[in-house]
């Protein structure tokens, strides 16, 4: 049942019993007894002749349990501030082994370009903001790094990405030294970031990094550098200073 249920999440617009069956690998027979169980208890549902769906009620649950989560009230309040202080797209991620799960997200408001990142996603952590800040506290040495991305080199995602795992390692030491981790276009073409801790009481090991992801036309990598006072001040609940204009782009 778990994997019809998993699998029906991949068909938003609805599956047949035939593809379903395909796609799993498993005799019609069983999964459509999986789809009878999920149907009594609210969390699939059918919709036209032989066509199903994920049901109202793992909605409810899903969108209820993510509402109540503490991260939805104490961490998405920062992000609509900076996504509103920079017209930019906000992101609040944790570490998962050698993966970024993104917890929370506000896009910018007013119709600016939106990313394509959803709460959920993930992204290798060598190649975002949050993630090499996050594997600073995570990983304590170079071969603690090689253990949990691979002998190397990464893959290249885009001609700024950090493949070398030396590098890597040593740009990830000068992230949690200096208290933030950028992303020059790293893991998309056009857009970088920049990325701070969450602050805790244990300040040897915060529990995410919340991130400004700009496109790199609009707010260059320096500017948003030159922006970290006003970042670093929204996350803490600091008084912000009054905004100021961005200097103009060279």
């Amino acid at each position: 049942m778990l994997a019809v249920l998993v699998e029906l999440g991949a068909h938003p617009r609805g599956v047949s019993l035939d593809d379903l069956a395909a796609a799993m690998r498993s005799p019609k027979s069983t999964v459509h007894r999986a789809l009878a169980s999920l149907r009594r208890a609210g969390l699939a549902a059918q919709i036209g002749r032989g066509t199903y769906v994920l049901g109202d009620e793992f909605f409810r649950l899903a969108f209820h349990n993510y509402a109540e989560r503490p991260e939805a009230v104490r961490i998405t309040p920062l992000l609509e501030q900076l996504a509103a202080r920079f017209g930019e797209t906000t992101h609040y991620a944790v570490l998962d082994g050698a993966e970024v799960v993104y917890r929370a997200k506000v896009d910018p408001p007013g119709g600016a370009v939106r990313l394509t990142s959803v709460v959920g996603g993930r992204n290798p952590a060598y190649r975002t903001a949050v993630g090499k800040l996050l594997l600073g506290y995570q990983v304590n040495d170079r071969e603690g790094m090689r253990e949990l991305l691979g002998d190397g080199p990464l893959e290249q995602r885009t001609p700024g990405t950090i493949t070398d795992l030396d590098r890597l390692w040593d740009e990830v030491q000068r992230s949690r030294e200096r208290g933030y981790a950028v992303d020059d276009q790293e893991n998309e073409v056009g857009v970088n970031c920049v990325a701070v801790p969450v602050p805790t009481e244990d300040l040897s090991s915060p529990p995410g990094a919340i991130s400004v992801s700009a496109l790199a036309f609009r707010l260059p990598l320096p500017h948003l550098i030159a922006e970290l006072p006003t970042i670093r001040a929204i996350v803490r609940r600091e008084p912000v200073a009054a905004a100021q204009p961005a200097p103009a782009v060279q």
